[in-house]
């Protein structure tokens, strides 16, 4: 068996592509990482990695074929810690997840809440972001498990997804807009205001395009919904989101949405909770999925009751 540390560091300056950055991803000097990667190379009997006078890296064939293995012994080293570390009743060890922008602003802190309420001696890491970089972090070893849109992602075979609630995909504003005293406002009425939201598919593109006769749609896109609902809040700006997201600002008079006509604007969420396929969950990842799913069925009764 080889080096554990070897291979971590090999896998970051593959990820990193530079030895400086690496370096400070795994706590290391630049020289001592050029040692642990030649003794790995030694010990391997081939080179890994092409440099760059300026240290930057790129992986060789050998150095691709290495890097398949190395990600799943890491991967693996990580669920036997996991395992071990969370086997005495949740009461120790650490849990790394995931959130899409919306998610993050509504489901999965109540899940984490209600977690820690169980077992408050776990630690917790949360990485937000958007739902292409977050499959990449948990196959890259990173997450055990992430919350957001799976549309794009439903069909990969490397990816364990449990589908949750859907919830229709609103235009919201401020309350006492202008664009409300419009009624049900047309396309060059939308236009006149600037479309915030977070990164969105194509499909989903061309619908809003066609609403508000921009090309392309957004004004402002940003993966933090915090910050998209500020700007809803202290401007004219509108914004999109998923009505679970929002529906207590509306209920509470500080948001309204548009009225729009479903044929108009009829897109959901495909929120789901999703995993690396063939790779069991540790206790902790597994109690968290259990909360997610049980808080996103009590959110989905109260919108619905």
């Amino acid at each position: 068996m080889h080096d554990l540390r070897q291979l971590r560091h090999f896998v970051a300056l593959a990820e990193h592509c530079n030895f400086a950055r690496a370096a400070e991803a795994v706590n290391l000097s630049q020289p001592a990482l050029t040692r642990s990667l030649q003794a790995l190379e030694r010990s391997l009997d081939c080179q890994l990695l092409d440099r760059s006078p300026r240290g930057g890296v790129n992986l060789t064939e050998h150095g691709r074929l290495v890097l398949r293995y190395a990600q799943r012994l890491l991967a693996s080293d990580q669920e036997l810690k996991n395992a071990v570390s969370q086997l005495s009743n949740l009461e120790s060890g650490e849990l790394h997840v995931g959130a899409g922008a919306y998610p993050s602003a509504g489901l999965v802190p109540r899940a984490l809440g209600r977690l820690l309420a169980r077992h408050p001696r776990i630690r917790l890491f949360l990485q937000v972001d958007n739902r292409l970089q977050l499959r990449d972090h948990l196959l890259g070893n990173r997450l055990e498990l992430y919350v957001a849109d799976v549309r794009e992602v439903i069909d990969d075979p490397q990816l364990a997804i449990t589908l949750l609630h859907n919830y229709p995909i609103v235009i919201f504003c401020r309350a006492r807009h202008p664009v409300l005293q419009q009624g049900t406002p047309e396309a060059g009425e939308l236009g006149r205001y600037p479309l915030a939201a977070t990164h969105i598919p194509v499909k989903e593109s061309i619908i809003l395009s066609q609403l508000n006769d921009h090309h392309p749609p957004l004004s402002v896109q940003c993966d933090n919904f915090l910050a998209l609902h500020r700007l809803v809040c202290e401007s004219d700006a509108l914004g999109l989101a998923p009505w679970d997201v929002i529906a207590e600002d509306v209920h509470a008079g500080r948001l309204a949405v548009l009225p729009l006509p479903k044929e108009r604007l009829d897109f959901s969420t495909a929120y789901g909770v999703v995993s690396r396929r063939g790779q069991s969950l540790s206790p902790a990842a597994a109690a968290l999925k259990e909360i997610i799913l049980e808080a996103d069925e009590q959110t989905h009764r109260q919108l619905y009751r």
